[in-house]
């Protein structure tokens, strides 16, 4: 049945309004995957703005949801702020977690980075 037979047979006015077109349902694959890892900090100033700065742009190239665990807390590594919140010393060991398409990429990723002093020589 078209559209314009199905809003001339909607008995509410405001059903006039709101009738959309039936949709073929769609078939989602479930590709999300999570990985865990450990870096730890070698930067002699530890996780300060500079690293974070990089460990931020490192992890907004993925569309995984990436997060980093520190002493308890919690937080979103696309978040400046929030790295920064860590506190992180020189030695630290933080566990990145993320979950997505691209999960296990993000990790390795950013192990390297932390691996080469998050590209900053002082």
């Amino acid at each position: 049945m078209n559209l314009k037979k199905k809003l001339m047979l909607a008995e509410n006015p405001l059903e006039k309004v709101f009738v959309k077109p039936e949709l073929k349902p769609r078939k989602v694959m479930n590709t999300n995957s999570k990985v865990n890892k450990p870096i730890v900090i070698l930067n002699d100033k530890g996780l300060h703005t500079r690293p974070a700065t990089e460990l931020v742009k490192c992890a907004q190239n993925f569309k995984a949801q990436i997060f980093l665990v520190y002493q308890g807390l919690n937080v979103n590594a696309k978040s400046l702020l929030g790295i920064l919140m860590l506190a992180a010393t020189r030695g630290a060991r933080i566990e990145v977690e993320a979950e997505g398409s691209d999960a296990a990429e993000a990790v390795e990723a950013l192990a390297a980075l932390a691996r080469n002093r998050f590209n900053i020589r002082y």
